[in-house]
C-alpha cells in the first residue's frame, strides 16, 4: 500500500488553514503533516519533518511566502511547493516560479482545484492557470524570459505588495497591519518605489499605483 502525501501549510489565517487542511485530508492519499502561521516558524518545522509538498500564503508575517519559499529550498531544494495566494495571479505567479515555486493558486479557486494542484506538482509538473500558463510560455518562447520592460520587476516581493495595496488605497496604516510591518517600514518601502519608479511625489506613487491596479485586474 502506497504511503500517504505529507503536506505541510504555512498561513497566517486560521479559518483558511482549517479550510486548506480539510481540503488536504478529506483526500485519499493525502496527510497534513504540519502546518504554521509564520514563515519563521514553518521554516524550523519544514526542515524537521521533511513534507512531500508544501502550500505557502505569499503574505505573511515577517518573511513572506516568497521569501520562505527560496528559503526553504535553499535547504531541500526537492521539495515541491504551491502557492497559495489572494493577490492576483498576474502579479506574483512569475516571481513565485522563479523563486522555486512549483505552482501558483488564487485562494478564490483554493477549493477542488488545490489537490489537483498538488496532484500536479508532486507529479513533477507545474501548476498554473491556463491564463497565467500561455502567458508564460509566450514571453519565453519571444526570449524575454529573463529581461523584462516592466518596471516593477525592480521592486522587491514586499515593495510590490505595498504598491498594490496603496493603488487598492489603503493607508499606510492599514498596510502596517495587514503584511505586519510598522509604519516606518511601509514609509521606507514608498521611499524605495518612489525611488525606483523614478516619482518625485507621494501623489504621484499614488496615482500609478491605482492605475496600475485598475489596468491589472482588467
Amino acid at each position: 500500500m502506497a504511503t500517504d502525501k505529507r503536506i505541510y501549510i504555512v498561513d497566517d489565517h486560521p479559518l483558511m488553514r482549517k479550510g486548506l487542511v480539510m481540503t488536504i485530508e478529506k483526500e485519499m492519499g493525502f496527510e497534513v503533516c504540519g502546518q504554521a502561521e509564520s514563515a519563521e516558524e514553518g521554516l524550523n518545522e519544514i526542515i524537521d519533518l521533511k513534507p512531500d509538498a508544501a502550500v505557502f500564503d505569499i503574505s505573511l508575517p515577517g518573511m513572506n511566502g516568497i521569501e520562505l519559499t527560496k528559503n526553504v529550498l535553499h535547504q531541500m531544494p526537492d521539495l515541491k511547493i504551491l502557492v497559495v495566494s489572494r493577490h492576483d495571479e498576474e502579479l506574483y505567479a512569475e516571481r513565485a516560479i522563479r523563486a522555486g515555486a512549483k505552482g501558483y493558486l488564487m485562494k478564490l479557486e483554493a477549493g477542488e482545484t488545490l489537490v489537483t494542484a498538488l496532484r500536479q506538482i508532486l507529479k513533477g509538473g507545474i501548476y498554473l492557470s491556463d491564463k497565467i500558463g500561455s502567458k508564460m510560455i509566450m514571453k519565453i518562447a519571444s526570449g524575454n524570459s529573463s529581461k523584462s520592460d516592466n518596471p516593477l520587476d525592480l521592486l522587491s516581493d514586499r515593495e510590490l505588495e505595498v504598491f498594490e495595496l496603496t493603488g487598492k488605497g489603503h493607508s499606510t496604516k492599514d498596510i502596517g497591519k495587514k503584511l505586519h510591518i510598522s509604519v516606518k517600514t511601509v514609509e521606507s518601502h514608498r521611499a524605495n518605489i518612489k525611488e525606483k519608479l523614478q516619482l518625485d511625489t507621494a501623489n504621484e506613487l499614488m496615482r500609478h499605483a491605482v492605475r496600475w491596479v485598475e489596468e491589472s485586474s482588467r
